[in-house]
């Protein structure tokens, strides 16, 4: 069921704490569906599964695009990288980007590993205001990374005086920063469809961001700080 702007838990059956709850504790920890379920017994409430899938493919999405405004810049040194995310059996990709401190610029799921899922991401990630255009881009080997930059370049998106850098210790970070949102997908073990895989990702990814103290005036090791920020950011219309 969609949600409205003004009230996102119009018409849910369960009241708007008990459905963030259990949305925050699957994308932020690595749990399963079921686990969730147990969890939220303890509250005395017998939740299946499924609803909590069902909170999570409507309210992850829309918690990143509600969090994207109060996101400080990065720096503009990118680091940029793809891991892979298994889909109906299939092997999908998913871009990444973080900056030298480990703050995460971007991310997308793409069919395609090649010069235009390349583009496609970049594009993306200058769509959003808080990611300045980068000074220098450190990627692997893969030849479809000075394609997309060159059409870019071309194009007028990137500066023609951005380095591209291809190193790929110095692409160390992300690959490491991988290991956040690989961890999720494995309790997962492979995601039924592309569409439930990228709603529920765009959730993972949007709490990494939020834990590592990418949001303003939010700190890092703030717990309760960022849980409040989570809830603020669905009953503030409502």
């Amino acid at each position: 069921m969609p949600i409205t702007p003004e009230d996102p838990f119009h018409w849910r059956h369960y009241e708007a704490d008990i459905i963030l709850t259990c949305a925050r504790w699957y994308l932020e920890f690595p749990l399963r569906y079921r686990h969730v379920a147990k969890l939220i017994r303890e509250r005395g409430l017998a939740i299946h599964p499924s609803c909590t899938f069902r909170w999570v493919q409507v309210y992850a999405p829309e918690l990143n695009k509600r969090c994207r405004p109060y996101l400080r810049p990065t720096n503009k040194s990118y680091r940029v990288d793809e891991t892979y995310v298994k889909v109906k059996g299939e092997m999908k990709y998913l871009y990444r980007a973080v900056d030298s401190t480990g703050q995460t610029i971007d991310f997308l799921l793409t069919a395609k590993r090649d010069a235009a899922a390349v583009k496609h991401f970049f594009r993306r990630v200058f769509e959003t205001a808080s990611n300045p255009s980068p000074r220098v881009i450190n990627v692997d080997k893969n030849a479809a990374y000075p394609a997309a930059v060159r059409e870019l370049k071309a194009e007028g998106v990137l500066p023609k005086r951005t380095r591209l850098r291809q190193c790929r210790y110095l692409n160390n970070r992300v690959e490491q920063d991988h290991r956040f949102v690989k961890r999720r997908t494995r309790l997962a073990m492979g995601y039924g469809s592309f569409r439930t895989a990228w709603r529920t990702l765009q959730g993972i990814e949007a709490m990494h961001r939020i834990n590592k103290g990418r949001v303003r005036w939010l700190a890092t090791n703030d717990v309760i700080g960022q849980m409040k920020f989570f809830q603020k950011l669905f009953t503030m219309a409502s």
